[in-house]
């Protein structure tokens, strides 16, 4: 027979504690889709949830790029084993929205868990694009941001333009690029990542005309592809006749350009308002950013941009206890304190009117002006049905078709309109196969 001295029984009595301790947390698995230093944010906030209470553990776990993580969710829901909370790109929003049963909405979520939540708290053009058209939140935004124009001040210098007056419109983004590619920059004179998410979608909402109709898809899925007009095909045909001596230069579909900015090789270069952390850790220069450029010709431009990023999703099929613990969290993640600490730390956007207005009334803004232009865009005109959002099906293929004859039209296989006619019906097309999928 095993036998304990008093310490020892001490010692076991403990163990048995802490066994029991364990077995009584309910974990909560958050997948997620970031790496890098954001990474190391997902992780730390998981952390500090947990150090605040011990009844739930948040679990992060990386799941490839966005995409990926939304796809491997799903599957994991049809196999029985989803996560609690997914991390979803905000193109996804539609496919979330129509995996009927696979989600629980987060109004709902935190009504029945009687978490205090109000939809108003948060800035009305990030929580517009993840809620019904009462109102009713479906997801929770997480990691928000927006299309900015990044510049290398130092090559401004360099080509004799004012660092501290960066270009605003579209031509006078066209002539300061021709400078700078003539004064160092032979091979890009401005760029941008994200070609179609620049291009097509926050073109369109910065002008206020529509990228297509049922307010971009947010009112139903019958809606229909419209940038075939005259302004996207003139952008178009704009970047194919800038391409020929490299005062643009395309730099791919997605985001992986970006380092032609902080390399010095791009002086200008459009892409996320996220791209900050990047920018900060590897520029070697003086940088700056200023609002999306826009045409002067087009009535009432600039409107609004439309965010990017991601938002959180809570998967169904789970507990009341777990569900329980998901709330908790997202009250957790929601104080104001934490928002700001997280928007200073990530360059993500604040998703709460209280944390936005503590940040720039610290005085932070004057100090890093850059951290508050997308802020800016967002907020410069109240959104109208076509600054809004989006919400189409299928994005993901999408923006690849849209991709395609982008590339098509700036390697001179076609004209800037055909392109842009090929990518509204190749486009229609994907629509109405979701639109089927989704009414079965």
């Amino acid at each position: 027979m095993r036998t304990y001295g008093k310490l020892g029984w001490l010692a076991a009595g403990a163990m048995l504690f802490a066994a029991s301790e364990a077995a009584a947390q309910t974990e909560i698995q958050w997948w997620h889709a970031m790496t890098g230093a954001n990474n190391n944010v997902i992780v730390k906030l998981a952390d500090d949830f947990n150090a605040t209470q011990k009844d739930y553990k948040v679990v992060p776990s990386y799941r490839g790029g966005y995409a990926d993580t939304m796809n491997a969710g799903i599957a994991a829901f049809r196999a029985g084993q989803a996560p609690h909370i997914m991390q979803v790109f905000e193109v996804g929003t539609a496919t979330m929205m129509a995996a009927t049963g696979a989600v629980k909405p987060v109004h709902v979520l935190m009504k029945e868990a009687n978490e205090p939540f109000d939809p108003k708290n948060y800035l009305p053009t990030i929580t517009g694009y993840y809620s019904t058209t009462k109102g009713e939140m479906l997801s929770f935004p997480f990691n928000s941001s927006s299309t900015v124009m990044w510049y290398n001040k130092d090559s401004f210098k360099k080509a004799g333009l004012d660092p501290e007056t960066p270009p605003k419109t579209w031509p006078e983004v066209f002539e300061a690029a021709k400078k700078l590619k003539a004064s160092g920059h032979p091979n890009c004179g401005f760029g941008n990542a994200w070609v179609t998410w620049v291009n097509l979608e926050q073109l369109s909402a910065w002008h206020n005309v529509p990228l297509a109709t049922k307010s971009n898809g947010m009112d139903g899925f019958d809606t229909v592809l419209a940038f075939n007009s005259p302004l996207h095909v003139k952008h178009l045909q704009n970047l194919v006749d800038l391409q020929k001596d490299k005062t643009y230069d395309y730099s791919g579909r997605t985001n992986t350009g970006e380092g032609r900015f902080t390399s010095g090789e791009c002086p200008i270069f459009l892409t996320s308002s996220a791209f900050f952390g990047n920018v900060k850790a590897n520029a070697k220069f003086a940088f700056g950013n200023a609002p999306m450029p826009y045409y002067p010709e087009v009535a009432g431009a600039p409107q609004n941009s439309i965010i990017g990023g991601a938002s959180l999703w809570v998967m169904g099929g789970k507990s009341a206890a777990e569900y329980k613990g998901v709330a908790r969290f997202f009250t957790f993640l929601s104080d104001t304190d934490r928002q700001v600490e997280l928007h200073k730390l990530s360059g993500y956007l604040p998703i709460t009117k209280a944390a936005y207005d503590k940040t720039k009334a610290s005085g932070y803004y004057k100090e890093f002006p850059y951290l508050e232009t997308p802020l800016i865009e967002l907020t410069n005109k109240e959104p109208t049905a076509n600054s809004r959002g989006l919400r189409l099906g299928n994005m993901v293929q999408l923006r690849e078709v849209w991709a395609e004859e982008f590339e098509a039209a700036l390697s001179g296989k076609k004209t800037a309109q055909q392109a842009i006619d090929d990518a509204v019906s190749r486009g229609n097309a994907m629509l109405r196969q979701f639109e089927r999928t989704v009414s079965r």
